[in-house]
């Protein structure tokens, strides 16, 4: 029997996933929730510590495990080509200049990348070795799985594989666009009859993915830190200035559909003309004008990419994957701006969702009948990690009276009253998401009715920048009620627009353009969660609750009960809930 270990091994955002014989995905998880290292820059994907207890837990005995990652075989060996020429030696990268190139990203810091993906590639599958032959040891020399060969997969091909294969439709066309691949930096990719085909790569150094990047960089952000979505949160601050359109729409024309980039000193002149108009005063609020010029210009490339895949590939569905599948504000418009009619992206759009690809795509070559999987699995589950051990509350209910455990409708009473009292409530539940949203399982959670939660929030507990939004999470049934041209969200992956009557309802989720970018929720995909934002809509009215991702700015999302403890003890919330555990500040009546 075989199982297929994908290994997400681009320099950022790092990820495992185990796949079963019959593309059942059994564990997926970002190497920076165990590591609690925000997005884990060039750490392996599969620490040895960590794949010990993974394999005993995952994988039979005397499985052969077959290792895929996500990046092709001849961009690999490329880079190891590369490597041995010298050219990722220090003195070799710093002889690269610091200025703007042709990818809108800084020529000598192009090259760190690439050199960092190559050391990526290098080290990937060796913590997997490493847990294998410390449980050799252990077990008198018979090893619980063997490595049965090793495979590698182009990085837009297992974007593509993770994100139509795992989505609802039986066809579609799906769009990758990200800041870079093995020849360009945006495919487009068709499924049909359970197959995945390649209809266009693009080809050269530009990138919609780097010229976002580049926006953040310039409005006063850092795109190293992935900190694009601080753009997409202050955009609707800002003003669509006429002068600062026109400087952004030189980096890029668009000839016979197609988008063409600028070169190299038009791109360096843009960021220049840019900086000279910057305020003096933009600090860690950011430039207001620039975040939504730089909206307004992705939506527009966007639009010429999604109108080339529509005309390339006509479908009534469209999938969108890789790091701009992310722009949730862009998601929400696609549809309206398009001939396409339905729209599914991933929970983990990004670079980690590529070890699910590449672990489904080692297994369609292995067996040439498997066409995706079984249609009860689709959508995929974003509910894929680690579950949380209540042991520590155990051990803190022997002297600290205000940890309970009531059951699990217990808690969910309990956590309903606390949110409708107006306090602030961490909520952890089942397995840990698999991507960069909290979707109900490791949440922190507030009554959305009060303007000031979202304020309140900040200044307890998140400690971020006030024009951030939080998000709402709906009963399902209930969205049509509250939004204009309802669709289901499942992942936080779209903004809608509230209708005007429910605004001053939930004030606290309804951003500054009256749109808020929501997380459907039904029975079906989360009981437990459903059951909590129920049983608050019964004391409040409102079937709604304002949630944000457990943890504090500049942590991943927690990782253990333990996490959960600390945040509890040093922050502001008022309960923590893990499993059927409750913790309160204020001592039970």
């Amino acid at each position: 029997m075989r199982t297929y270990l994908g290994l997400a091994t681009t320099f950022h955002d790092p990820a495992l996933a185990l796949v079963g014989p019959d593309g059942a995905v059994l564990f997926a998880e970002a190497a920076e929730r165990y590591l609690q290292y925000k997005r884990a820059p060039n750490c392996e994907p599969d620490p040895g510590t960590r794949m010990a207890g993974l394999l005993k837990h995952h994988v039979p005995e005397g499985t052969e495990l077959v290792v895929a990652t996500s990046w092709g075989e001849q961009f690999s060996e490329f880079l190891k080509g590369q490597a041995a020429s010298g050219a990722f030696d220090l003195p070799a990268l710093a002889d690269h200049p610091s200025t703007l190139n042709r990818s809108l990203v800084p020529e000598r810091a192009e090259r760190v990348f690439i050199a960092d993906l190559h050391a990526m590639q290098a080290r990937a599958g060796n913590g997997t070795v490493l847990a294998l032959d410390n449980e050799t040891r252990g077990f008198g020399g018979k090893p619980r799985a063997t490595i049965a060969g090793r495979k590698r997969y182009a990085h837009h091909l297992a974007h593509a594989a993770y994100a139509l294969w795992g989505s609802p439709f039986e066809e579609a066309t799906a769009l990758i666009v990200d800041g870079m691949g093995e020849t360009g930096a945006a495919a487009i990719y068709r499924l049909r009859d359970g197959r995945i085909e390649e209809v266009r790569r693009q080809r050269g150094r530009g990138s919609v993915g780097f010229l976002y990047g580049l926006v953040t960089d310039l409005a006063g952000f850092d795109q190293i830190k992935g900190e694009e979505w601080k753009i997409m949160g202050l955009a609707p601050y800002g003003r669509t200035d006429p002068d600062l359109m026109a400087i952004l729409r030189r980096l890029y024309t668009v000839e016979d559909g197609r988008l063409k980039f600028a070169d190299e000193a038009t791109v360096q002149a843009v960021a220049a003309e840019i900086l000279a108009r910057r305020p003096k005063d933009v600090g860690e609020q950011g430039w207001a004008d620039l975040a939504r010029c730089g909206q307004d210009i992705f939506s527009e490339l966007m639009d010429v990419l999604v109108a080339e895949a529509w005309r390339l590939a006509p479908s009534d569905n469209l999938v969108i994957a890789g790091g701009c599948g992310l722009n949730s504000s862009y998601n929400g418009r696609v549809l309206g701006r398009s001939g396409f009619q339905r729209l599914h992206v991933p929970s983990a759009p990004a670079d980690d969702g590529n070890a699910i690809g590449a672990a489904w795509l080692a297994l369609a070559e292995d067996d040439p009948d498997w066409k995706g999987p079984a249609r009860a699995a689709r959508p995929l589950t974003p509910y894929l990690g680690s579950t949380v051990s209540t042991e520590p509350l155990e051990r803190m209910a022997e002297w600290e009276p205000r940890a309970r455990r009531l059951g699990h409708e217990g808690v969910t009473r309990e956590a309903a009253k606390i949110l409708a009292e107006g306090g602030l409530v961490g909520w952890v539940q089942g397995r840990a998401e698999f991507g960069p949203r909290a979707l109900g399982n490791r949440s922190i959670l507030a009554d959305p009715r009060p303007a000031h939660a979202k304020e309140s929030l900040n200044a307890k507990v998140k400690y971020r920048e006030a024009f951030r939004p939080f998000a709402p999470s709906i009963l399902a049934e209930a969205g049509p009620d509250w939004f204009e041209d309802y669709a289901d969200s499942p992942y936080m992956e779209r903004t809608l627009v509230w209708r005007e009557a429910m605004r001053e309802r939930v004030p606290a989720v309804v951003h500054a353009d009256g749109t808020g970018r929501l997380q459907s929720v039904t029975r079906e995909r989360n009981p437990a969660y459903a059951a909590l934002i129920a049983a608050f809509a019964e004391l409040s009215g409102v079937p709604i609750l304002l949630n944000t991702s457990f943890n504090v700015m500049g942590k991943p999302i927690l990782h253990t009960a333990e996490d959960a403890i600390l945040m509890f003890y040093t922050t502001g919330l008022d309960a923590i809930v893990v499993e059927d555990w409750i913790l309160t500040k204020e001592a039970p009546a």
